[in-house]
């Protein structure tokens, strides 16, 4: 990889080479692969919902198989606990003390494989790892690998068996997103990969886990304008104010603003330009602002949706005039 290119050509061709290797084995989903990917590359989590069956787990297991780093997977039931997570400190008999073992946190990327069937306390012993990339026990801290990304699945809650994740740990996931059901084609060249017997963690790296540490310093290079910042506040403000949102209980944090931007970033170095506009940020909140907003419970009842109340933000913000060509 070459990065004495003055402008961001390299990163957008690993970009696409990444998501073309991926989609050998998830087909017919570019834009869900390629949100995923600008994630890692962004330093964000990813939190996949949809039903059983579409997927989700498969993509998780592609990107981790596809990146020459640790990758750790666990798999969230009722009765898992905190220390399952993070590790906790074991007595060694042999040397009359405790001793600190690393739980499966400790990884490039870790695959939590519905999340939200684990109890509310065993989710929270991934608030501060997933915010700080560290874990502390006991007084003492210890941090994970860099880069260090949760790839989280959940099954709608309305499902058997499942919990509402905390606000705060949604806030933490820098994007959600639905698969959704493969179109007939796909589903077809999906049975035709599975028949001949590939599976996700066959497929070979192709990058690097150094590679990609590189690919998320450059992404914050990439320019923002001081007019871009402003819009991403002026969006996050006008979900907060409550005269202009009657629905909302509670709007976009400002580490939602945060993700807008890097998320944004990444898109733009994608499409292998070294700066940011206005419709890169249009293309990224739909999936970084909807699972941070809280509806009022009236709203919950009337079927008011969250995607739809981010496309009104944007229709009521006006974006800055462009200042490049």
């Amino acid at each position: 990889m070459t990065h004495e290119e003055t402008d961001f050509g390299w990163f957008q061709r690993w970009f696409a080479a990444l998501v073309g290797h991926v989609g050998q084995v998830i087909k017919g989903k570019p834009q869900e692969v390629g949100m995923v990917v600008l994630a890692l590359f962004a330093g964000g989590h990813v939190l996949l919902e949809d039903y059983p069956g579409t997927g989700k787990t498969t993509l998780a297991k592609c990107l981790a198989a596809s990146i020459s780093g640790e990758w750790n997977r666990i798999q969230f039931t009722p009765d898992l606990l905190p220390s399952d997570v993070t590790g906790g400190r074991i007595f060694n008999q042999a040397d009359s003390k405790f001793e600190f073992h690393k739980g499966a946190v400790f990884s490039n990327i870790l695959l939590a494989d519905e999340i939200n069937r684990a109890s509310p306390k065993t989710q929270s012993a991934l608030l501060q790892v997933m915010e700080e990339r560290q874990v502390t026990i006991d007084g003492a801290t210890y941090d994970v690998p860099t880069p260090f990304v949760v790839l989280a699945t959940q099954n709608p809650i309305e499902q058997a068996g499942t919990y509402r994740l905390p606000e705060a740990q949604l806030d933490r996931f820098m994007i959600k997103l639905s698969m959704g059901y493969p179109g007939h084609d796909a589903e077809v060249a999906m049975l035709d990969i599975v028949g001949r017997g590939a599976r996700p963690e066959d497929l070979d790296a192709i990058i690097s886990v150094e590679e990609v540490g590189r690919m998320a310093q450059a992404v914050s290079t990439v320019h923002l304008e001081p007019t871009i910042r402003s819009y991403i506040v002026r969006l996050c403000e006008h979900t907060r104010d409550r005269a202009a949102m009657p629905e909302l209980r509670v709007g976009v944090s400002p580490r939602g603003a945060i993700a807008t931007m890097q998320l944004a970033r990444a898109l733009a170095a994608s499409q292998g330009r070294n700066y940011v506009n206005v419709d890169d940020i249009g293309r990224v909140v739909s999936f970084v602002m909807p699972h941070r907003l809280l509806l009022t419970p009236t709203a919950e009842l009337d079927g008011v949706s969250a995607l739809d109340l981010v496309e009104r933000t944007l229709d009521a913000v006006r974006p800055p005039e462009p200042v490049r060509s």
